[in-house]
């Protein structure tokens, strides 16, 4: 029997500045942040989640070398794209594309993408069938 994946539990996201990066979800994008473990942060999204490492500091195991501003997340959202766009650039955050159309894990989806904190790349996006 083949193994069969169903859907992404949490990923890690190797950053600077756990604080700041928690401070910037929260706000911009509507994230809850959540204390596990000893200690540990991750940012709560739907029922994912982002586990933050600070750069320097990972908890094992760990990629062999995870640099900051090497990851490029993509969010889907219920919200119409016009109004994710305003909330984040209501945020001061600037748009470096979008909102286009790109072909998404379950078809085509608009989008538009950011910078976050550490150079990390965020797209918003929402099925076509949906807007």
């Amino acid at each position: 029997m083949d193994m069969e994946i169903i859907k992404l539990d949490h990923l890690v996201l190797t950053v600077r500045d756990v604080e700041k990066t928690v401070s910037f979800y929260e706000t911009v994008m509507g994230m809850k942040k959540e204390v596990f473990g000893n200690g540990r942060v991750a940012l709560k999204c739907g029922d994912q989640k982002i586990n933050l490492h600070e750069s320097g500091k990972e908890f094992d195991p760990k990629a062999h070398k995870p640099p900051p501003g090497s990851a490029d997340l993509c969010f889907i959202t219920p919200t119409p794209l016009n109004d994710a766009l305003a909330q984040v650039k209501h945020g001061n955050v600037v748009i470096i594309e979008g909102p286009v159309e790109r072909p998404g894990a379950n078809g085509p989806i608009r989008s538009f993408n950011f910078m976050v904190p550490d150079d990390n790349v965020s797209e918003v996006a929402r099925d076509i069938w949906a807007t």
